[in-house]
């Protein structure tokens, strides 16, 4: 329902939409254990009843049920969100998969509508590129999985805005701040049922400002859950869809590299209105809110307006509650003394997710002129079920070109490197981060080489945003 509107409203002809193929095992297994995802491959509905004790074990068949293609939607999904974290670390400015956002899944569990955790492993694929990343939820459920996965660094921080107290899934106190190096780097942000776009943002601005001031992430993940609009069916706040739509506008403001996610959004109609306003607010194009008329028409009745006003239930969140938590949480980034950074070394390879343009009618296949990956699978193109889309805003971008540093190379260069921490290594039982792939003991040199002098066109180029 939201890609019929963006192709309605002529969103698509304005960013360069991709199709990434599905995630691979060794791409989920970034994160999730391995006996996880191999169950997560073989369960079908015809064979659960024969593995109710796996079953048990990793929390699928109530909140998370069995159902046919499970496996598939996992890789499609989180393919999209890693696709768009490949975009980013290729110079885009701003990647959408609204297919993604499923926060709650744990490294060897299911939980809350989520299977696969498409947001940490695209963080993951983040962190390939970027020192440090900033994670923001503004889903109505706190997002668990993800603040569990980087507990205990301070490369990723996480700020969750969330309905607190007798809710699933029952974590985010404003107490819980991290542990060891992650210390203050994990944020909760508690509401209560109510909260209108005024006071939400009272909180939001000057808490996200302050964490882009002390944090300095070099990119930005927002998770945008729709189920905390007014009238969701399972939410409980009062936002309409342009004070929701203000945390994207927000983000946007601060031109770092930008992962746009999904999420929960039980409303259907209203999921779909709001990601695609989102959308025009990434591009920075104000829509109509007169609907063109699309497949989904007799949803959006009897207004068939992209806007629905809020309601007038009691906000519950008091002007001192409020006062609390803001002076609370901006105590707590007044902890920490400087960001962290991370010694330079050779540079991981890029996730090898190869795309199909979504412009693109014929059977031949368009190479993206961003990417270095090889497609080794060309059959994935004509799979049965529909890709993620993955819209990236391009940008002129600095080339970067890792070499090894022989001896004397090291003592030239040895004022641009920084020492600093790596990723903590978290024990077995409790590891959400499977990053031994990503260190090597020989250090690197960044060259840095110039773009080139070639005057750019006056018209911008495809997926680029019109000023």
């Amino acid at each position: 329902m939201t890609h019929a509107l963006l192709a309605h409203y002529g969103l698509l002809q304005q960013m360069q939409v991709m199709k990434p193929l599905p995630a691979r095992d060794k791409d989920l297994c970034r994160f999730h254990a391995d006996d996880y995802v191999a169950f997560l491959r073989g369960i079908t509905p015809d064979t659960q009843q024969d593995q109710l004790r796996a079953l048990k074990r990793f929390n699928v068949g109530e909140d998370c049920p069995v159902f046919d293609g499970l496996y598939s939607f996992c890789q499609t999904y989180a393919g999209g969100s890693v696709g768009g974290a490949v975009k980013l670390n290729h110079g885009s400015d701003i990647a959408v998969n609204w297919a993604g956002g499923l926060h709650h899944a744990k490294k060897c569990e299911a939980s809350g509508f989520c299977y696969v955790n498409d947001i940490v492993l695209a963080i993951l694929e983040l962190l390939k590129h970027y020192e440090r990343v900033l994670y923001v939820d503004i889903d109505i459920h706190h997002g668990d999985g993800v603040e569990e996965a980087f507990y205990t660094t301070d490369r990723v921080m996480t700020v969750s805005f969330h309905k607190f107290g007798d809710y699933f899934p029952g974590t985010g106190d404003i107490r819980d701040i991290g542990y060891g190096k992650g210390k203050y780097y994990s944020l909760n942000v508690p509401l209560d049922d109510g909260i209108d776009d005024e006071s939400y943002q009272s909180l939001f601005k000057p808490i996200i400002g302050k964490v882009m001031e002390v944090f300095r992430p070099g990119a930005v993940v927002l998770q945008c859950g729709a189920d905390s609009l007014s009238g969701d069916r399972l939410g409980c706040f009062n936002l309409s869809i342009k004070g929701h739509a203000e945390c994207v506008r927000f983000m946007r403001s601060f031109n770092v590299p930008l992962l746009l996610l999904g999420g929960g959004g039980y409303t259907i109609r209203n999921v779909a209105r709001c990601w695609c306003y989102e959308t025009g607010v990434a591009l920075g194009v104000e829509i109509d809110d007169k609907m063109p008329h699309h497949e989904y028409y007799e949803y959006f009745g009897p207004d068939y307006t992209l806007h629905v006003a809020p309601s007038n239930m009691e906000n519950k969140n008091s002007r001192q509650l409020l006062d609390d938590i803001r002076s609370k949480l901006l105590d707590n980034l007044s902890k920490l003394r400087h960001a962290p950074s991370v010694q330079f070394q050779g540079r991981p390879p890029d996730t090898e997710l190869p795309e199909a343009d979504e412009d693109q009618d014929d059977a031949d296949e368009r190479s993206d002129p961003d990417s270095d990956m090889d497609i080794d699978n060309p059959k994935h193109q004509d799979e049965a079920f529909r890709k993620p889309v993955s819209i990236s805003i391009q940008n002129t971008r600095i080339k970067r070109e890792i070499i090894e540093s022989e001896l004397k190379d090291q003592e030239d260069h040895k004022g641009a490197i920084e020492h600093v921490k790596g990723i903590d290594m978290l024990t077995e039982d409790n590891s959400c981060l499977k990053v031994s792939d990503m260190s090597i003991e020989e250090p690197a040199t960044v060259k840095l080489e110039p773009e080139s002098s070639t005057k750019l066109p006056d018209q911008p180029l495809p997926g680029q945003l019109k000023s």
